[in-house]
């Protein structure tokens, strides 16, 4: 069952959203080579709770941390701790989410850390791009396959990415998860029918080579098949009468992005409406 928002729900929703994207901020400004998935955790955690939030992610479906830190082939999942430490050239894959006034926030970010290959951040900018793309298409009238088309066609069509298959985008509200799926990957003017009021969570999940992946043996990190990089981004967004309202906020962690000389800026391409 879809359930729509109110504006007022919405507004609450997009504070959900903001709190998401300061912690991510905090990420940003704190992520350094030689620093651990534990000790980006454990700031995400901090700054959460001391704005009245909880972390989303900590105990769902026994996941055991705030954060999903995902390094260079892991696509999303993976568990931060002591040993995942960071190094120059990696790629960090940060998802996060919060519940703040009974609604839910969630939104990721992939983070160049120190000396990236340019074809990897070449991933990391289609990937970061797609996002938007799929953004543009959330608006009422138009079919979740617009969406989804949008950015598979882009990701894969125009790059030569492979965009998985078994892994989606989602609705989102008084639950983390809620129906309906926002697959990354499908036909133009098929699928549910987009109307104001619908709140999704967009999340192109992109690998560098083949679309498939495998699961970890800790039975939460999924893997690209291959091996080779992928790369996570995701926005809560909803669905507008012209064009999408966008609920987080990247803008606050490229900022401290900015500020932080061991991550690379991942700009956007151009987009074409």
């Amino acid at each position: 069952m879809i359930f729509y928002k109110t504006d007022e729900e919405i507004e609450l929703m997009r504070q959900s959203n903001l709190l998401v994207c300061s912690a991510l901020a905090e990420v940003a400004s704190i992520l350094r080579p030689g620093m651990t998935g534990a000790e980006i955790d454990k700031a995400a955690e901090t700054l959460i709770r001391d704005h009245g939030g909880v972390p989303a992610f900590k105990g769902y479906r026994g996941f055991p941390a705030t954060l999903c830190v995902s390094l260079n082939d892991q696509v999303v999942h993976g568990i931060p701790d002591k040993n995942q430490v960071f190094k120059s050239g990696d790629v960090v894959s940060v998802d996060c989410g919060v519940q703040l006034n009974g609604f839910y926030g969630d939104s990721a970010y992939t983070f160049a850390l120190g000396d990236v290959p340019e074809d990897v951040m070449e991933l990391l900018r289609v990937t970061n791009t797609s996002l938007y793309k799929g953004i543009e298409q959330a608006v009422a009238g138009k079919r979740m396959g617009d969406i989804s088309f949008a950015i598979q066609y882009y990701v894969e069509k125009e790059n030569g990415y492979g965009v998985v298959r078994e892994l989606v985008g989602h609705g989102i509200g008084r639950e983390l998860h809620e129906a309906p799926e926002v697959p990354n990957y499908g036909q133009r003017g098929k699928g549910v029918k987009l109307q104001e009021g619908l709140v999704i969570a967009i999340e192109p999940m992109v690998n560098m080579g083949r679309k498939e992946v495998m699961t970890g043996k800790d039975g939460w990190t999924i893997y690209a098949k291959d091996r080779k990089p992928s790369a996570h981004y995701e926005h809560s967004v909803a669905v507008g009468k012209t064009q999408a309202d966008i609920l987080s906020d990247h803008r606050m962690i490229e900022a401290a992005i900015r500020q932080n000389d061991h991550i690379r800026e991942v700009e956007l391409k151009a987009l074409v409406a």
